[in-house]
């Protein structure tokens, strides 16, 4: 049952309007794709685009997870 603080009056007409809390239904899943996943691909594929499509996620992703560990592609595509 809602609480007196569960309402707010309308402005218009005066009345009590219940809030409703709803809970966050659907949307998409968070990628967690692993940083050796994205090292081992990219360095088959040689390519950002190639292992984002590979992978599928963005190439914006593999550069943040990247960043996140203090590598950039090109040191992970040199790296053999």
């Amino acid at each position: 049952m809602l609480e007196q603080s569960d309402y707010i009056i309308c402005p218009n007409c005066g009345t009590k309007v219940p809030i409703v809390k709803r809970l966050k239904v659907g949307g998409r899943k968070p990628l967690n794709i692993s940083v050796k996943n994205i090292c081992g691909t990219l360095r088959a594929c040689r390519d950002i685009t190639l292992t984002a499509e590979k992978l599928g996620c963005s190439r914006g992703y593999i550069y943040m997870v990247l960043a996140q560990q203090g590598m950039t592609p090109r040191e992970v595509i040199q790296k053999r």
